[in-house]
C-alpha cells in the first residue's frame, strides 16, 4: 500500500517565479530511492506533483526512472545569482553588453545551476548607467526561452537611489516592475545615503506588491538597526545578503543585530564562498573580501538564513560553480551548519526567500526533486558527483560521472573499476563504477 497520498488541504500556488510549462498528464515513478530518513520507497509523480510515496514496489507500474543508489531529496533553489555578469573571468578587455551577450550568458549560466540541481533561480541584474534596462530585458528574455526547464527570477538592482542623481534610479526601478522585473533590489552601500536609498527602495516595493532584496556587507550596526526597523511587516518580505561584514563585527554587537532581524522577519542570504559583483567596490577600489556571514549566530537568534553561490567566474571571482551543494559543503565544512541544516539553507530556506512553496518528499508536494547518488546527506555534500534532476514533474538534467584505474596489480587485487578487463566478447563494455564509488553508473 501507499505510505502517503495527497491531503485535500494542500493547496499550495507557484510562486510565479519564472514560470514553467504545464506537465499535463506525465507520469513518472522514480523507483527504489533512498530518503533521507534511510527509508527505500517508490514516488510517483503525475501533473507537476507528488501524487504518491509507497514501499519499493507497491505502486501501479507505469514509466519508471531506476533510482537504486540514489538519495533522494527536495531540489534546492539559488536564492542569489549574477547569471548576466558570469564566466566573464577569462575574457580579454571590457565585458560586452550586448543583448545578445548577456542573454548568452544568463542562459548558460542558468543551465549550469540547473544541472547542479537548482530548478530556480534568483539572478540580480544591474539597471542604470550606459546599460539603462537593457540588460534586464535581455535577463528577461532568457527567462522567457528557459521556461520548462528552471524557473528563473530577476532582481532590478540599482546603485544610487537618493539626491538629483538617484531620480533616474527610481524611474528605472518603476520601469523594471513594469517589464517583468519580480523583485526590487539595490546597493545601499553604494549610495551617498543609505538610508535614503533602503527607504526609497522599500516604499517602492510596497507600493507594488513586490519582495526586497538588497546587496549589503552589513559591517554598520546603526545601518542595519534601521533597516530593521524599516522593514517589519512588509510583505512579500525583505532579503538582505550576503551580510559578510557581520562576522567582522564584535560579536556582542551582532548577536543585538541579529536580534532586530530576526524580529523584523528580515531574511539573509549568505555566500559561503565569498562576496559578489554586487559589492565589489569593498576592500579598497574592487578587491574582492572573501567572507561569509556569522550563520551559527543568526540562527541562533531566530533568523531565517538561506545560502547561495554568487559571483560565478567573472570580475569578482575567476572560478565558481554555481553548485548550491557547494554551497552547503563550505556551511559544514566551516562549521556554520550541520549537514542536514547546510542543506536546509539551500533547499527550504532558499525556496522560501524566494517566495516558492515549500517541498517535501511527501505526496501533493510539487515534483521539485534532485537525486544524487550515495547513502546519507553528509555524503552526498562531499561526492555529489552524479545527479538526477528534476523539474515540475519531469527529469531536466542528468549527470553521470565514471571513475575508472589503470590496469595494475593493485587495481585487480582490490577489484577496483579499470580503464580496460578481459572482454568474453566481442561487444562487452569495461566494467567500470560511478565516480560516487557505489559500483552502479
Amino acid at each position: 500500500m501507499p505510505e502517503s497520498q495527497p491531503p485535500e488541504s494542500h493547496q499550495q500556488q507557484p510562486s510565479g517565479n519564472g514560470g514553467g510549462a504545464a506537465t499535463g498528464s506525465t507520469v513518472l515513478v522514480l523507483g527504489g530511492a533512498r530518503l533521507a530518513d534511510g527509508r527505500t520507497v517508490d514516488v510517483r509523480l503525475s501533473g507537476g506533483r507528488i501524487e504518491a510515496v509507497g514501499t519499493t514496489g507497491s505502486l501501479v507500474p507505469g514509466p519508471r526512472l531506476d533510482l537504486g543508489g540514489y538519495l533522494l531529496l527536495p531540489a534546492p533553489a539559488e536564492p542569489h545569482a549574477h547569471c548576466d555578469t558570469a564566466l566573464t573571468a577569462d575574457l580579454a578587455g571590457p565585458v560586452p553588453y550586448t543583448a545578445e551577450d548577456v542573454q548568452r550568458r544568463t542562459t548558460e549560466a542558468a543551465l549550469l545551476h540547473l544541472a547542479h540541481g537548482a530548478t530556480a533561480v534568483r539572478t540580480h541584474v544591474r539597471i542604470g548607467g550606459v546599460r539603462g534596462l537593457r540588460s534586464l530585458e535581455a535577463v528577461l528574455e532568457a527567462r522567457h526561452s528557459l521556461r520548462g526547464l528552471i524557473d528563473l527570477g530577476a532582481v532590478a538592482v540599482a546603485r544610487v537611489l537618493t539626491g538629483v542623481a538617484g531620480a533616474d534610479g527610481l524611474a528605472m526601478l518603476r520601469d523594471a516592475v513594469g517589464m517583468g522585473a519580480s523583485v526590487i533590489g539595490g546597493c545601499p552601500d553604494l549610495d551617498p545615503d543609505p538610508t535614503g536609498h533602503a527607504e526609497a527602495v522599500l516604499d517602492l516595493a510596497a507600493r507594488h506588491g513586490c519582495a526586497v532584496d538588497l546587496h549589503t556587507d552589513g559591517d554598520d550596526p546603526a545601518r542595519l538597526a534601521r533597516l530593521a526597523a524599516m522593514a517589519g511587516g512588509l510583505r512579500p518580505g525583505v532579503t538582505i545578503g550576503p551580510c559578510g561584514g557581520l562576522a567582522r563585527l564584535p560579536r556582542d554587537v551582532a548577536g543585538r543585530i541579529a536580534d532586530r532581524l530576526a524580529a523584523a522577519g528580515v531574511t539573509v542570504v549568505c555566500l559561503p564562498q565569498g562576496d559578489c559583483v554586487g559589492l565589489e567596490h569593498r576592500g579598497g577600489q574592487g578587491a574582492r573580501v572573501a567572507g561569509c556571514a556569522p550563520v551559527r549566530l543568526l540562527r541562533a537568534a531566530g533568523v531565517a538564513v538561506a545560502a547561495g553561490s554568487g559571483a560565478l567566474r567573472d570580475t569578482v571571482n575567476p572560478v565558481g560553480r554555481g553548485d548550491p551543494l557547494e554551497a552547503a559543503y563550505l556551511l559544514a565544512s566551516r562549521g556554520e551548519s550541520g549537514p542536514t541544516e547546510a542543506y536546509d539553507a539551500v533547499c527550504a530556506r532558499a525556496r522560501a526567500a524566494l517566495g516558492l512553496p515549500e517541498v517535501r518528499v511527501e505526496a501533493g508536494f510539487p515534483a521539485e526533486l534532485l537525486a544524487v547518488r550515495g547513502d546519507g546527506l553528509a555524503g552526498v555534500l562531499s561526492l555529489a558527483y552524479s545527479r538526477v534532476v528534476i523539474h515540475d514533474g519531469r527529469v531536466v538534467a542528468r549527470t553521470s560521472a565514471v571513475r575508472e584505474y589503470c590496469d595494475s596489480a593493485a587495481a585487480v587485487a582490490l577489484d577496483l573499476p579499470r580503464q580496460s578487463r578481459p572482454q568474453s566478447r566481442p561487444d562487452s563494455r569495461p566494467e567500470s563504477r560511478p565516480a560516487d564509488g557505489d559500483g552502479q553508473s
